[in-house]
């Protein structure tokens, strides 16, 4: 297998072997495909530790480095998963949320490592593209929810 051109890298403390291993078991089309440890001693490093994670989730390549403390994840990057209903929503946010993660609004939560996730389903965001009142209804349906809730998000589309 050749290796992308272009992969995201995401700094983890310590965890980006099981993060991506969690990931791999999680999302359809996601692997880990290599794991590289330290050949020696280094500061703050002994030989063996694992310092990155070659891995893919839904197709997408990443890396995961493993960069101890300095920089932590935030909503500035997060994964946005596109569903196609309530049962595929409900499985990965549970998955998610109940392996240590914490919910957030609108959809989006986080995992236990601190990486966003934007669980989407496709019926919100083919109503949101639809403009005008229905994504005003849609968007105020939205607003309050955690996890998104198909049934309410039809019914706001359909006024």
């Amino acid at each position: 297998m050749s290796q992308a051109r272009n992969t995201i890298c995401l700094w983890y403390e310590s965890g980006a072997e099981d993060a991506a291993r969690f990931y791999a078991e999680t999302f359809p089309d996601s692997a880990v495909t290599s794991v590289d440890r330290a050949p020696g001693d280094f500061p703050g490093g002994v030989a063996g530790q694992v310092l990155t994670v070659s891995f893919t989730v839904m197709g997408l390549p990443c890396l995961g480095l493993n960069g101890g403390p300095t920089f932590r994840q935030s909503e500035a990057f997060s994964f946005q998963i596109l569903t196609e209903d309530q049962a595929e929503t409900d499985r990965y946010w549970n998955a998610i949320v109940g392996n240590g993660g914490q919910e957030s609004q609108c959809g989006w939560c986080k995992d236990r490592w601190g990486v966003s996730w934007q669980i989407t389903p496709r019926a919100l965001t083919e109503a949101m593209r639809q403009g005008g009142e229905v994504a005003r209804r849609v968007f105020a349906a939205m607003m309050p929810m955690q996890k998104i809730d198909i049934a309410a998000i039809e019914a706001a589309r359909r006024g």
